[in-house]
């Protein structure tokens, strides 16, 4: 099936001026949260807690490096067979191939604002490939109510307006249908200990759970489940990858304290599944 037409660049999305407010709440309390090199100035807002680059930087961080897509997929086979799932940031297309295994008579769609999802569709990884973010004019007409599932994996923390971001992937879910978020962990541990290190930091927002969890309940729907888990990448970005020795040291680290770390506040991501209010066709 061909693509939706081509929404702007990823280095069109984010315009430059500093802002005086939180882009969460709207509160004019910022305090910096942190200062550090290649120009990272990211600023907190002192009543919700929320974290976000300022100004804007002019394109999207890459997806975090060692994110296990199987193993989220894994986590998330509980979930009733979905006749229709959207993967929104899909990139090239590796968390639906992922999933297959544990949703074999599952469509997976792909929206992402790249061409890479162009290629996702031409190499079968995903049915039907949209250009563009949940807010381009146009994406919620086209897709509204048509996903039992709609997954915004590490997606939410590189675009403009997170919160507007989250209203029209339930605009796209049909009445029942299961939303599923994972994102940094602003208060990980590791955080504080690597500092502009930390990859997260690099990112255009840091999405406390609270702040997610508050807004779904006020749009009416039920949080079914927040967990707590780790991705090995935090030791491993602190590497450049010329450096190989420390690299392969530091990746190999991330893996073994993996079992370990996702029971303390050293881990660095959490999962959030939540259901719109409604009830799924039988």
């Amino acid at each position: 099936m061909p693509s939706s037409p081509s929404a702007p660049q990823v280095s069109d999305r984010f315009p430059g001026p500093r802002r005086e407010d939180c882009p969460w709440c709207g509160s004019a309390r910022l305090c910096t949260r942190l200062r550090g090199p290649r120009a990272l100035a990211l600023d907190e807002c002192g009543a919700c807690a929320h974290a976000f680059q300022n100004p804007m930087p002019p394109a999207t961080a890459p997806s975090p490096p060692g994110r296990s897509h199987r193993a989220t997929a894994r986590a998330l086979a509980g979930l009733a067979e979905p006749e229709s799932w959207l993967d929104v940031g899909t990139g090239h297309g590796h968390f639906p191939e992922a999933a297959r295994e544990f949703f074999p008579y599952t469509s997976f769609d792909g929206l992402d604002p790249t061409a890479r999802v162009e290629r996702a569709r031409v190499e079968g990884r995903v049915e039907e490939a949209h250009r563009g973010l949940l807010t381009t004019p146009g994406v919620t007409d086209r897709l509204r109510a048509r996903y039992d599932v709609v997954s915004l994996l590490h997606h939410l923390a590189h675009v403009p307006d997170p919160r507007a971001e989250l209203r029209a992937a339930l605009t796209v879910l049909r009445p029942g249908g299961h939303l599923v978020i994972e994102a940094p962990a602003p208060d990980s541990a590791y955080a504080t200990l690597l500092g502009p290190h930390w990859l997260p930091h690099r990112h255009a927002h840091l999405l406390p759970l609270p702040n997610l969890e508050a807004e779904l309940r006020a749009l009416d729907c039920t949080v079914t489940t927040t967990t707590r888990v780790h991705q090995p990448q935090d030791l491993t970005a602190t590497f450049p990858r010329p450096l190989r020795a420390p690299l392969t040291a530091a990746t190999a680290l991330d893996r073994l304290l993996t079992p370990l770390t996702r029971r303390t506040r050293f881990a660095n991501t959490y999962r959030l599944v939540a259901r719109k209010p409604g009830q799924l066709p039988g």
